[in-house]
């Protein structure tokens, strides 16, 4: 458990080094001030200006308020988890941390190290956030790291050859046999030949609107089966052994960070990627690209060509995690998608941004509780 002496220190380390200041801008006998004032007067050192808008100094007092005693702190932690539920960081455009995200990492830092496991899964927002800033900023020796636990990927055991091929005999024969006890014709009821051929030809002829029914079916397959959901890309990098991929890390509001491998390469850098917020498709079966395993599929907007691809932009309002839905369409999910049946394949052609860039399935909005997801390329595919 922090003092409140140790932790305006760690206030005042952690600042000093944002700020690129020598701590000792700050005497001894002013850690007696409230972080507030502490705060005001690192600024002042730093030749930077005070920012006094309420929304910092709402944090600061957040940071002031914070309890000490580890048992006392968890709804004050529950309430930072809803703040960042939709949202990357505390203050500014999320290119890099803020002041007041830096102020509260310094104060909460402690209570999330000795926080019991069920407790950290109900606070997925807010060790999102705190592998961010503890990533982002160089804090080498002022905070022990917080090791977050990764998904992992169990890939499906794999039959021997042989196996496979004696139970796809096994199957094919069967099969034969059934569809044969199918069409054979009864001896004991059409013993006229002449009887038995009259009637196997309304039988076809009935069956041929039934096949084109099943094939109508087919290709009318609704976009609810897709899981598609608001996430936040936390940490991106390049594949190791492909130039054009790039791995990310996406909190979609589930305990663990799903990796995801993108053909963004060519159009982003990790840093462009880098605490934005994407729509991407969940459901889709896990599997390996170039040796890295992918747990989804970021969905992008792309002009002819392409020349210009980039993911498509949820509100500011939609909460990470939150699923995409289709006004008139309603219906479950499948918990897998199973590529034989190439559903993915039969959905995206009617995937596209209108004229105004607004994300659609055959002119239906991709909509969330902050409004309709976008791009900034109208008259788009989308995949």
């Amino acid at each position: 458990m922090a003092s409140a002496d140790s932790r305006k220190k760690s206030v005042v380390l952690a600042l000093c080094k944002y700020l690129s200041l020598d701590p000792s801008v700050v005497p001894a006998e002013s850690l007696d001030s409230d972080i507030k004032n502490l705060y005001l007067k690192i600024k002042e050192a730093s030749g930077h200006g005070v920012d006094n808008s309420d929304e910092v100094l709402k944090w600061v007092a957040f940071a002031e308020a914070f309890p000490v005693a580890n048992d006392a702190c968890f709804e004050n932690l529950k309430r930072l988890n809803d703040e960042l539920s939709g949202n990357s960081v505390l203050l500014g455009n999320g290119l890099k941390p803020s002041e007041a995200d830096v102020i509260v990492y310094s104060v909460v830092h402690s209570s999330l190290i000795n926080l019991s496991d069920t407790n950290k899964k109900n606070l997925s927002h807010v060790f999102r956030w705190m592998d961010y800033i503890q990533n982002k900023q160089e804090f080498v020796g002022l905070f022990e790291k917080i090791l977050l636990q990764k998904p992992g990927f169990e890939p499906p055991v794999t039959k021997p050859v042989g196996v496979l091929e004696a139970e796809l005999k096994s199957k094919t024969d069967q099969s034969i046999k059934n569809v044969k006890s199918e069409i054979e014709p009864s001896k004991d009821k059409n013993k006229a030949e002449g009887k038995a051929t009259a009637e196997k030809e309304p039988t076809k002829a009935k069956a041929k609107p039934a096949e084109k029914e099943v094939a109508g079916k087919e290709n009318e397959i609704s976009v609810s089966l897709l899981n598609i959901q608001v996430g936040l890309i936390c940490k991106a990098w390049k594949h190791p052994s492909a130039d054009s991929l790039l791995v990310e890390e996406i909190d979609v509001g589930e305990a663990k960070l799903r990796q995801v491998v993108s053909g963004l390469a060519k159009y982003f850098s990790p840093d462009e990627l880098t605490n934005r917020r994407v729509v991407l498709i969940t459901n889709v079966k896990p599997g390996k690209l170039r040796d890295v395993v992918s747990e989804g599929l970021v969905l992008c907007a792309s002009n002819e060509g392409p020349t210009v691809v980039e993911p498509l932009i949820p509100p500011e309002g939609a909460k990470i995690g939150e699923r995409i839905s289709f006004s008139g369409i309603d219906g479950k999910p499948e918990d897998v998608l199973n590529p034989k049946k190439k559903q993915l394949e039969k959905i995206t052609p009617h995937l596209f941004t209108d004229d105004k860039g607004v994300a659609t399935f055959k002119g239906i909005p991709f909509m969330t509780s902050g409004g309709p997801c976008t791009s900034s390329i109208p008259r788009a595919t989308i995949k």
